[in-house]
């Protein structure tokens, strides 16, 4: 069996932190009435590596690696709200993909940058811009899909095959190339790889492209499978193509990384229209995140009551009750609960078990410093709802706040048997072990959270603070601190040994 030469691996991270830290991004932004943010960094598409080159072990390793990177540079999203709902979107789509069941991770990165990539280990990250662009659910999953359909066809591994066959400098120069998109406007590829040979750069931008196009048509297929738009795909890359020619220097970056060309567009609509037409609707959840997404973006939240406030005058949203519930996290971001729970309260009235109202409503109490009733609201909707996840994150935390630790450890222990793997639910569990004074525990949790965020090195320190806790006391505890410090030791070893 062929298997992928050591070199390339570490070539790859390499590449990735190469990437990471020198390719800046476009000033476009999301939303004409938002000022760009700097510091866009554009991530290299990536597809996922095949077994036939990569063992197991090592798409693992590469995938710890490049997320830890992902979180060390950019901004990811760490709201339980958003995330639930691009992990399930996600989820929705790799069910009709011939990775059904494959380990994938989809998360957001807050940037007005209009991009989304996929990289190893089927981590898949998508700009909050691109959300803020998108003016359907089915454009957003019309770029998941696509980003899905690049790891299912194992691009990155033909990229990778590709540069096995030729010289090492030649290899790093096209593949880097190939990484940040030479292909969509050749500039900053060709700049990187001045000193390759014509005809080879020119073979990995005709492969990039026909990447592009096949990812296109198996992403076509699982929108339609999972019931979303097949269409919005095309529609979605032409819409944003007539938009950046209205900016001098607006082109949005996933076009730079996706090349779209009228061929692809005409090719991927009569993809789409192999499908029978039907109407299509985007779900509430859709238009809430896009409008938690969207205030977050504002630096001033005085800016962004303004926004929502004229939005409401000018009859100029894309969904009116979404549109109210960002003038309430606009409001209550910027101090003014009471106003905030005047436009919440007619949002409730409509949906009383909307969790993302219910939510708001307990951060609303909580800015008045009225606990219990934050405690409260949160309490009642947990009962309902117990397997919620958010809801019960938020109400988790609160608990915390509050000082009830056996309520808290309740709400933890039930949320452990829904989200084991969680970072955020092993953090939440750290802060309540230390709560308790239990700090042997405390750092053992926190060690696994780092442990599935891809920091081992981070992870191997916790434990070994731990080690050293005066509350370790108990025997089998020791044990299984020490055994698990010495795997952790062992798997940092060897990936440290493979990247050199």
């Amino acid at each position: 069996m062929k298997r992928f030469t050591s070199p390339s691996i570490p070539l790859l991270l390499a590449l990735i932190t190469a990437l990471f830290a020198a390719v800046v991004s476009l000033s476009f932004a999301a939303d004409g009435d938002l000022a760009p943010a700097p510091g866009g960094i554009l991530l290299p598409e990536l597809g996922s590596p095949s077994d036939q080159y990569l063992t197991p072990a090592d798409e693992t390793r590469l995938g710890r690696e490049f997320i830890k990177n992902v979180r060390e540079t950019q901004d990811v999203v760490d709201e339980p709200l958003i995330d639930e709902y691009i992990q399930s979107m996600g989820r929705q789509l790799v069910e009709q993909s011939d990775a059904a069941g494959g380990q994938f991770h989809f998360f957001v990165i807050r940037s007005p940058v209009i991009n989304a990539f996929a990289g190893p280990g089927g981590y898949i990250g998508i700009y909050s811009g691109l959300i803020l662009a998108s003016q359907s659910e089915s454009e957003l999953a019309s770029v998941v899909a696509h980003e899905i359909a690049h790891v299912t066809q194992k691009h990155l591994l033909r990229a990778f095959d590709a540069a096995n066959r030729m010289s090492g400098k030649t290899a790093a120069l096209l593949l880097a190339a190939v990484l940040i998109g030479a292909s969509a406007s050749g500039e900053a590829g060709m700049a990187i790889a001045a000193g390759a040979q014509a005809n080879a750069l020119q073979q990995q931008i005709n492969f990039t492209r026909s990447n592009e196009q096949e990812a296109d048509h198996v992403g076509i297929g699982l929108l339609a499978d999972a019931s979303f738009d097949p269409r919005s795909m095309p529609i979605f890359f032409e819409r944003l193509t007539d938009a950046s020619r209205l900016y001098e220097n607006g082109i949005p970056e996933i076009l730079r990384t996706h090349p779209v060309t009228t061929n692809r567009i005409a090719d991927a609509l009569n993809r789409a229209d192999t499908y029978p037409y039907r109407q299509y609707t985007s779900s509430h959840r859709y238009y809430l995140v896009r409008e938690m997404l969207r205030v977050s973006h504002y630096d001033k939240p005085a800016d962004a009551v303004k926004y929502y406030a004229e939005g409401l005058k000018q009859e100029r949203y894309l969904n009116q009750e979404a549109h109210r519930f960002g003038y309430v996290l606009a409001l209550l971001q910027a101090g003014n609960p009471d106003q905030a729970e005047k436009m919440l309260q007619p949002l409730l009235k409509q949906r009383p078990t909307e969790t993302s109202y219910i939510q708001v409503q307990a951060r609303i109490a909580l800015a008045r410093k009225e606990m219990e009733q934050a405690l409260q609201t949160l309490q009642t909707a947990y009962l309902l709802l117990p397997n919620d996840y958010p809801l019960a994150i938020h109400y988790a935390e609160t608990l915390l706040k509050a000082g009830k630790q056996s309520e808290v450890d309740k709400v933890i222990d039930q949320l452990r048997a829904l989200r084991p793997r969680e970072p955020r639910l092993l953090r939440l569990a750290a802060r309540a072990a230390q709560a308790r004074g239990k700090q042997t525990e405390s750092h053992r949790q926190l060690a696994e959270a780092y442990v599935f965020e891809g920091d081992l090195a981070a992870a191997i320190n916790q434990l070994e603070i731990a080690l050293k806790q005066p509350d370790k006391g108990d025997f089998y505890l020791q044990s299984q601190l020490e055994a698990r410090l010495q795997e952790l030791q062992q798997r940092h070893s060897e990936a440290q040994a493979k990247s050199q």
